[in-house]
């Protein structure tokens, strides 16, 4: 018995050895990265399969270890040291063959990954080498004017500058050819191909460089005519205005000093036209690289100056003949406007002696000075009503000066200056007239306005329960004050009817009467406050003994809230540290209570009420960290049981729809297909809404996830794999019941069917977000400032990936049996694919509006429906492509292969024949009243009762 233990052991660990040598030896055959990316490609699929062979390794592995052990057991203690070495060596070699299991295979698919990553880098930067000489190639258009060359030269700069920026991609993309080269030696990333990519792109920066230099001249050219143009405009316009000084009406220069000016106008003019020359000459350089519309501009504007220039010749020749006769008049106006003035400086005299009489003074007034400066007021009212004759004389002789030609416009400002300084005093007066009066008002209404404010502070401090001291002190000595200031108020009855009126005087002091009486109350609840306040000073010397006890408490709780900051693992273990939370706070709870006692000890102690403010703000801020760890807390408990409702719910209905779909599927004969046939349609109606609870789940899931333990993790993430795993052979399965049962009914009938089917589960609103022009992206992208633009902006795209995906599920719906119809149905997949980078380039933007839109819940979800659209659009792609080459390879051999199921399906049919007759003769045998012949076979074919559910026991 020992001997065939150790034979067995020997055995296995010859087999197993030889096993891992085989092993190593197809590693080494394939363990190499150079040669073409198929012989890669090979390489890794056979490193694939190696990799596969790993567990049966394991396997022989541990019968080794079974087969020592039991040898061990058996054999000598001379012998065990032998069997122990094998043993070691045979581990050993495992060891060595699966870490080189795990090595080459990385190695070869990294190698393989690199290459496909730098062909798709490659592609990128060929289709950008087309794009920009397709750009570049055309020549240079002739534009309208400057703004359109300089439109063109920053085109241009554009253009370079990407030129320039794609070097670093080029390098890069170099590098990595080097790289690669180094690793695989495939003639397709050499250097002479690296040199062809250089060399191409080199001279498309040439050429963009050409182009931007070519236009930087034109452009300058353009603008320096421009500016000279300007210049010459200006020049102009300055000449204009020096002509149109000597020639209005308002200028105070003599006749004589406006020939001279006339005279210097004239020289420039007959400059201006040598400078008219020289534009002429730079503007036929300029329409050489213009189009033909821009250049008629050009002449245009050239011949407008010409017709200016010539203008300004003709004014200055009629305005000297117009200044000759000016002078004639000059001299009568003189003497009247001298009159003028002269009755005007009179004028401002006395309203200036006026407006002094005003003057108030500075200072605070008292109420017999308010009154003396109210009677000024009225007196200089009427002094001002005298002068007002003077100035309707001053109008008259201004309406007589403005027969001559000459300016009046001094003398008129003169006037008016005059009537402005009588109307400001005649407003001054009026304004101060009416100010004595309100504060002679305010004088009288000040002590009861105090009083009401001073009353709201006195009620607020009675109503402290411990205010200090000095305060109530200082109302006390406030109170004192107003009883002086009412009673005076009382005293001055005769005063007030004089100014303000009997019946505002009385009702004043009413009031007055009303607020002496309301002072006396306060007065005497201030003094009660007093007497209680210096009680409660002697209470306050046993601050020490109640604080300490606070200091510990409160590090004690400080101490249990940091052991509750790690995460639980399970709902069970939230809910618990939840409620320790929650003890935690009734404790923080209970700690405020003792420090309210405490503080009452502190009000009049400036050291110990620092110390109770610093535990107080330690304690708020304990507080408001306990609040939030219970808000999470609460947060993280709701989400959890949230998805396990929503987990629960739709798999208990996955599970009902599975028996009933299984019942369907037992069920034979066909007496009942139309109310099955309705009941299946009816459920797969519901598909589209449990799909979206699907959704809902993986988005709860996800949220537990990130607020859960790693074992939590991994559980959730395992019970939504089970899941999808349910959702998708439920949803196969009554897939291909509808479809076995609409085989075996009529065609037209079929066809209504499957349209009523469809149009259930497809029915989801479309819209098409991305059929739009640029400009109307770049108008949303505008909106998108407020945040009613970046729900509206989510809400499209939500609506978007529900019509792409409806579009989807109505394309796979369909099975197509011919080419023509394959190849439809692969242009409308093609369409669906070339719309997913605008959608991704949306999601993207809804991505960096998260901080704006809030709501991460929504967002989850909607990445998930994404992610899911994609991947559900690219295995549709794949899939398509197959059944293609599937459908030329069978189009040949249809015949043969209808003529060999024929022959194949004959012995079987009449074996199946001959077993259908035994059934019915056996029953025959049997005795009539038996129970096994109660609902067998045979009877079987009788109409009978039909009960679909849970057995009755």
């Amino acid at each position: 018995m020992t001997q065939q233990l150790q034979d067995e052991f020997d055995s296995s660990v010859e087999n197993a050895e030889a096993w891992m040598k085989a092993i190593q030896e197809r590693l080494r055959i394939n363990d190499n990265t150079k040669g073409p990316r198929s012989a890669l490609e090979a390489r890794l699929r056979e490193t694939e399969k190696i990799r596969a062979l790993e567990p049966e390794g394991s396997l022989k592995m541990d019968l080794v270890l079974v087969k020592a052990d039991a040898a061990l057991r058996s054999i000598g203690e001379d012998k065990k040291h032998e069997v122990l070495s094998k043993l070691k060596d045979i581990k050993a070699l495992w060891e060595e063959t699966a870490i080189y299991i795990t090595h080459c295979h990385s190695r070869i698919e990294w190698v393989w990954l690199h290459w496909s990553e730098y062909l798709k880098a490659q592609d990128e930067f060929y289709t950008w080498i087309h794009n920009m000489r397709v750009t570049l190639e055309p020549d240079i258009e002739l534009q309208l004017g400057l703004k359109e060359k300089q439109w063109q030269l920053s085109h241009a700069q554009v253009l370079q500058n990407d030129v320039l920026n794609q070097s670093v991609l080029l390098e890069r993309l170099l590098e990595e050819a080097a790289s690669l080269f180094s690793r695989i030696g495939d003639p397709s990333v050499d250097e002479d191909a690296q040199k062809k990519m250089r060399v191409e792109y080199e001279g498309i920066r040439q050429e963009a460089q050409n182009r931007v230099k070519l236009l930087e001249t034109i452009t300058t050219e353009h603008e320096q005519y421009s500016a000279n143009v300007n210049q010459f405009q200006s020049w102009l316009n300055g000449v204009t205005e020096r002509l149109n000084c000597c020639i209005g009406e308002a200028t105070k220069s003599s006749a004589e000093d406006k020939l001279k000016a006339l005279k210097e106008i004239a020289k420039d003019i007959r400059s201006g036209g040598k400078k008219w020359k020289h534009l002429e000459n730079q503007c036929a350089e300029v329409i050489q690289n213009t189009s033909p519309l821009g250049a008629a501009r050009l002449k245009d504007e050239l011949e407008e100056l010409r017709k200016a220039l010539e203008k300004l010749k003709l004014l200055s020749s009629e305005e000297e003949e117009r200044l000759l006769k000016i002078q004639q008049s000059e001299s009568a106006y003189e003497s009247q406007a001298r009159q003028l003035e002269a009755d005007i400086q009179k004028l401002r005299k006395d309203l200036q002696r006026l407006e002094n009489d005003l003057d108030p003074g500075e200072g605070e007034k008292t109420e017999d000075e308010f009154v003396i400066l109210w009677r000024k007021c009225n007196a200089t009212r009427a002094a001002l009503a005298a002068e007002e004759s003077k100035i309707e004389r001053l109008k008259a002789q201004l309406k007589e000066l403005l027969r001559f030609s000459q300016d009046v416009q001094p003398h008129a400002e003169s006037v008016v200056s005059a009537i402005h300084q009588y109307q400001s005093v005649r407003g001054k007066t009026s304004k101060m007239s009416t100010e004595t009066e309100t504060k002679l008002r305010r004088c009288f209404q000040d002590p009861l306005q105090s009083f009401e404010q001073w009353k709201p502070s006195v009620q607020m401090l009675l109503e402290i329960p411990e205010p200090e001291l000095a305060h109530i002190e200082a109302a006390l000595a406030e109170s004192s004050q107003f009883k002086e200031k009412l009673m005076t108020l009382q005293l001055k009855k005769d005063l007030l009817n004089n100014v303000l009126g009997e019946e505002t005087a009385g009702s004043l002091l009413q009031e007055v009467a009303e607020a002496s009486k309301e002072r006396e109350i306060l007065h005497k609840s201030l003094l009660q406050s007093k007497s209680k306040l210096q009680n409660l000073i002697l209470q306050h010397k046993n601050f020490d003994a109640g604080f300490a006890p606070l200091q510990k408490k409160l590090s004690a709780i400080k101490a249990k809230l940091d052991l509750e900051k790690e995460p639980r693992p399970d709902l069970l273990g939230k809910k618990t540290q939840l409620q320790r939370l929650q003890m935690i706070q009734d404790d923080l709870a209970e700690l405020a209570i003792h420090m309210e006692e405490v503080e009452k000890l502190v009000q009049s102690n400036t050291t110990h009420r620092h110390e109770m403010n610093q535990l107080s703000s330690d304690s708020q801020a304990l507080k408001r960290s306990l609040e939030m760890m219970i808000q999470q807390s609460e947060d993280h408990v709701q989400k959890h049981w949230a998805y396990n409702d929503k987990l629960s719910d739709l798999q208990q209905w996955i599970s009902v729809t599975r028996e009933k779909i299984d019942s369907y599927q037992d069920a034979d004969g066909e007496q009942n297909t139309e109310g099955r046939l309705e009941d299946l349609e009816s459920w797969l109606a519901e598909f589209p809404d449990k799909e979206i609870q699907l959704h809902l789940v993986e988005a709860h899931g996800q949220l537990v996830m990130e607020n859960s333990s790693p074992e939590e993790t991994a559980h959730v993430q395992a019970e939504l794999d089970q899941l999808k795993e349910s959702w998708k052979s439920l949803k196969e399965m009554a897939t291909g019941l509808l479809k076995k049962w609409q085989l075996n009914r009529p065609v037209a009938d079929k066809k209504k069917k499957r349209a009523f089917v469809d149009s259930r589960w497809m029915s989801r609103p479309a819209f098409r977000l991305f059929d739009v022009d640029p400009s109307h992206k770049q108008e949303k992208m505008g909106e998108g400032q407020s945040t009613s633009s970046h729900l509206k902006l989510l809400q499209d795209f939500e609506e978007w990936l529900q019509g792409e995906n409806t579009k989807l599920t109505k394309i796979l719906a369909g099975t197509p049996s011919s080419a023509e119809e394959i190849k439809a149905h692969q242009s409308k997949l093609e369409e669906l694919q070339s719309r997913v980078p605008d959608g991704q380039r949306l999601f993207e933007d809804l991505l960096h509006l998260h901080p704006v839109i809030g709501n991460s819940e929504e967002l989850e979800d909607l990445r998930y429906r994404w992610m899911l659209y994609k991947s559900q659009l690219r295995e549709s792609v794949s899939s398509l492509v197959g059944d293609t080459t599937q459908l030329t390879k069978r189009s040949g051999g249809v015949c043969s292969y209808l003529h060999r199921v024929c022959r194949a399906a004959l012995p079987l049919q009449l074996l199946l024949l001959l077993l259908l007759l035994l059934a019915f003769l056996l029953p025959l045998a049997e005795e009539t009243h038996s129970c096994t012949l109660a609902n067998n076979f045979a009877r079987s074919f009788k109409l009978m009762l039909r009960y679909e559910g849970p057995p009755p026991t």
